[in-house]
């Protein structure tokens, strides 16, 4: 088990396993204690038992994609899983077992020779660990549900160093736990057993459209229309982005259809595109799609060595939508920066009982600032938080994955859920050996 010291006195490879596989350069400036490669469930308990000799936190580190850099923590352990990627499928009974670290991508890449695949996160990079405690907003969870709800079992490690299997039936509060309570989870899961899907490789099609910012109005309202009556295989997003050969924000319309049958796929996507607005500045209909293609897409639009600021919020039912949201998608700042608008009906619908996160609204929307300079990237974020103060006196609550967890925990866990994931806390982690997010930003570099 390879460990890097701060006081070692190799700066360098200190500070390159700080941060070498933070995603995000706009980072805490946070200096652990130690650096732990582990490769192991054997590695992650020793550097637990290491941690409590220590008298110190234990952070962890899964893909490094963490958009608020929640692994980097001052004076612990940081425990990065990144050099731990294993994948088991069991085709017979379609489960994956597989380790945190493990990238979207890199899991579908393998889960299709089988004709299988999971809902991961879209952009490729992001490792399942954080992805999953986090919730899962992945492909179609309007209409598959959150990622983490095919979740069957973890493998955790305690913050007494104990080896785990936790699955409805045996450490049900961890399992529970393990489907959204995000940085709260009071455990290191070293293991996900996922439930998988059939890889719809004759019905994956999509169409896209994209108007000009003064259909705004007309385009969203139409796709707003669209929802209740779509295919439930059917993926729906709004993007506002600024194209390279425009100087206004555009709006980009996307439906991909994800089915066993290309008939029935295409006939779903011709059924929108009769009632489509006139006006778009390009249109594609029921193209040929793929898991790969649309994986490259997102690494474009999420490009690497860049400095990233997000915030999102689920905005009330009852709130008029297309009013609320016109001045931070039109007045988005230029360049790389998007955001986007994704309907979560009709998974919003449906109360799931066994996971910690629930979907609040029928509405979601998050913004991603991309800036190239601290300089840039400070005015953006200052735009992001203004942007979404006003946003929020319309909402019900933020996801999880997505924003920086300022907060009282009972806006991102509804009901009884923030009271009940502290008592699992309490319960699993009394002396609070695991960090969670960040107290305070006073830091960030």
């Amino acid at each position: 088990m390879k460990i890097t010291w701060k006081d070692s006195g190799d700066k360098a490879s200190y500070d390159l396993a700080r941060f070498s596989r933070v995603f995000n350069l706009r980072r805490p400036n946070h200096f652990p204690r130690a650096v732990i490669d582990a490769t192991c469930a054997g590695d992650v308990v020793a550097g637990v038992k290491l941690a409590i000799q220590q008298s110190c936190q234990v952070a962890v580190r899964s893909g490094g994609h963490s958009m608020f850099g929640w692994s980097l923590q001052n004076d612990s352990l940081l425990i990065d899983l990144g050099n731990w990627k294993e994948v088991v499928v069991e085709a017979d009974s379609s489960v994956a077992k597989v380790t945190p670290s493990t990238t979207g991508e890199a899991l579908n890449n393998q889960l299709q020779a089988y004709g299988l695949m999971f809902p991961t996160g879209h952009c490729p990079s992001v490792g399942l660990g954080g992805f999953l405690l986090q919730g899962g907003q992945g492909w179609n969870c309007r209409n598959w549900g959150l990622a983490c709800e095919k979740i069957i079992a973890v493998e955790v490690v305690t913050a007494q160093g104990e080896l785990l299997l936790c699955n409805n039936k045996q450490n049900a509060e961890l399992y529970w736990a393990a489907r959204g309570s995000g940085p709260l989870f009071p455990a290191i899961v070293t293991r996900f057993h996922l439930q998988l899907l059939p890889y719809p490789s004759s019905g994956f099609l999509s169409s896209a459209y994209v108007y000009p910012s003064a259909l705004y109005r007309r385009a969203f309202e139409w796709v707003q229309s669209m929802v209740p009556e779509a295919d439930e295989d059917t993926e729906i997003i709004m993007t506002a982005f600024y194209p390279d050969s425009e100087h206004e924000v555009c709006l980009k319309l996307h439906f991909v259809t994800m089915k066993s049958d290309a008939t029935a796929a295409e006939n779903a996507l011709l059924k929108l595109h009769q009632s489509r607005p006139s006006g778009a500045l390009r249109e594609s209909v029921c193209q040929k799609e793929s898991l790969t293609h649309l994986y490259e897409e997102q690494a474009m639009a999420n490009p690497d060595s860049h400095y990233y600021h997000t915030d999102n919020a689920f905005l009330a039912d009852t709130a008029n939508v297309t009013d609320v949201l016109r001045e931070s998608i039109l007045g988005l700042p230029r360049g790389k920066s998007y955001a986007f608008w994704y309907p979560m009906y009709p998974r919003s619908q449906r109360a799931v009982s066994d996971m910690a996160l629930s979907v609040p609204s029928n509405h979601y929307f998050a913004i991603y600032t991309i800036s190239e300079s601290k300089n840039t990237a400070a005015q953006s974020s200052k735009w992001v938080d203004m942007t979404m103060e006003k946003i929020n006196e319309h909402a019900v609550g933020s996801y999880v994955g997505e924003c920086e967890l300022k907060l009282p925990h009972e806006w991102y866990w509804k009901g009884q859920n923030a009271q009940r994931i502290e008592e699992v806390r309490q319960k699993w982690d009394p002396n609070s050996l695991f960090c969670a997010a960040h107290e305070c930003d006073s830091q960030r570099a």
